[in-house]
């Protein structure tokens, strides 16, 4: 499997559980000229909506990255940051949402490790 479709498998992976826990696909991949977003779901309950923005990454083994965990580093939550302003200012429908931003590391076949999902809580921290 080549890391293009690594990469796909795992989005495909992560959006699968998310859609079977009653999210809705947005947007996969959704790019602007700071970034991408690989995955942007949507959940409403009520009058309000919620947002969930999934930066995934695959991984055959847990090597120095920790599954990918370190790849979300200072310099890219930054940029996922702003991509995620330039995404509100494409639709601004969605201001009033609840956004909440996860990493979701999926371990590569032939493991049958569970994903891991890690809530991103400052997108400016150091990480």
């Amino acid at each position: 499997m080549s890391t293009a479709s690594s990469g796909l498998w795992a989005e495909a992976r992560a959006l699968d559980l998310l859609q079977t826990r009653g999210w809705v696909l947005l947007h996969q991949r959704w790019c602007c000229r700071y970034g991408e977003i690989d995955l942007l779901m949507c959940k409403h309950s009520g009058k309000t909506s919620r947002l969930l923005a999934v930066e995934v990454k695959g991984r055959r083994r847990c090597g120095p990255d920790g599954w990918g965990q370190a790849a979300l580093n200072t310099q890219k939550r930054r940029r996922l940051a702003r991509t995620l302003n330039c995404w509100f200012a494409f639709n601004p429908e969605y201001a009033t949402s609840q956004l909440e931003v996860v990493l979701a590391l999926v371990p590569l076949p032939p493991s049958h490790r569970a994903v891991r999902w890690l809530s991103v809580t400052d997108l400016s921290a150091t990480g």
